[in-house]
């Protein structure tokens, strides 16, 4: 256990080497699990509008599967076979350690305008740290190139942002990282929304078109040279 424990504590500080990323196991993945659920509970424990999926922590366990088949889905063909589904669900269920941070009901303790904007520094704080382990750790188990590192980080999370802005859906950006509620338009966390929003929809064909090239790179380097 305490090696788990060491090992779990050197990843989030990006001190874990990349050939024990490789190695995450059985172990890590139950332990991953535990602070996705505990994250999910403490997210949602003081929400008076919370269904029940989401006050027992099923939502967020759901969503780790949910994120790292999305990640695998643009990863695998860029890195080859040696990006593991399982090796990568098991390291996105340890980075959710930092969303405790939700669990704070800053609600209760400051007015409600103090509380939107502390929830979008924690919102930024976290998901700023998760992204950086990601790149990480794309990076040290996979061997690809900083350009590859960055398409394949940042295509999925563009997606979802893209996606959920053509379904005029922005606000489920928040819903889902932050737990953010009843933004308005005055609000700083609304502007961020439409911020992440803008970008993404320039970002994400230019991301796509980048990613359809790596892969095309790829297959033709494996292609036997003509005679």
């Amino acid at each position: 256990m305490r090696n788990l424990l060491l090992d779990t504590g050197r990843l989030l500080l990006f001190q874990l080497p990349g050939e024990k990323l490789k190695e995450l196991g059985q172990a890590h993945f139950y332990l991953g699990l535990l602070g996705t659920w505990l994250a999910g509970v403490g997210r949602y424990w003081d929400h008076p509008k919370a269904e029940l999926a989401q006050t027992l922590g099923l939502g967020s366990l759901g969503y780790i599967f949910l994120l790292s088949a999305l990640l695998w889905g643009v990863i695998r063909p860029v890195a080859g076979p040696q990006a593991s589904y399982w090796n990568l669900v098991t390291f996105v269920s340890l980075t959710s350690f930092p969303a405790w941070l939700y669990a704070i009901p800053v609600e209760k303790i400051v007015s409600i305008g103090s509380a939107i904007r502390l929830n979008v520094w924690f919102l930024a704080l976290v998901a700023g740290w998760r992204v950086a382990l990601l790149v990480r750790f794309v990076r040290l188990n996979y061997q690809l190139g900083w350009w590859r590192v960055v398409v394949c980080c940042l295509l999925p999370m563009t997606a979802i942002i893209f996606l959920l802005a053509a379904l005029n859906l922005e606000h489920a950006v928040f819903e889902i990282m932050g737990g953010l509620r009843n933004q308005t338009p005055g609000d700083g966390a609304y502007l961020v929304i439409i911020l992440l929003s803008f970008l993404s929809v320039w970002l994400f064909p230019v991301l796509l078109i980048a990613w359809g090239w790596f892969i095309y790179a790829r297959f033709q380097l494996r292609k036997p040279n003509a005679v």
